[in-house]
């Protein structure tokens, strides 16, 4: 599946939102969900627990969800927003990541 055809999906299972901002249910979404993916690593590296990464991409989906709604919130594709990351990492690391250049960054 294309990131756009996700996002045309995904975005039909939106509440209506009465009025509320959909980039504020974004963010609190994206907080949650990175909390929740978060906390399944902690405890893993912390308290032994099996890492279950089923769980995890689960988890990782629900993200996608969040950034799709955000995207459209402010009018972009999902395609656009990956695109708009990948211009950002060339111009960063354009050979690659280097530990120099993420030290001293702009």
């Amino acid at each position: 599946m294309n990131a756009d055809k996700y996002q045309e999906l995904a975005m039909r299972t939106r509440s209506n939102f009465d009025g509320r901002d959909p980039l504020v249910t974004a963010a609190l979404g994206l907080a949650g969900e990175g909390g929740e993916f978060a906390d399944m690593i902690k405890k893993w590296y912390d308290q032994g627990h099996p890492l279950n990464h089923i769980e995890l991409a689960d988890e990782l989906g629900d993200i996608c969800w969040y950034i799709a709604l955000a995207a459209t919130a402010m009018g972009y594709t999902f395609s656009e927003i990956l695109e708009g990351n990948i211009d950002k990492l060339q111009a960063r690391y354009p050979n690659g990541f280097e530990v120099e250049k993420s030290l001293n960054r702009d």
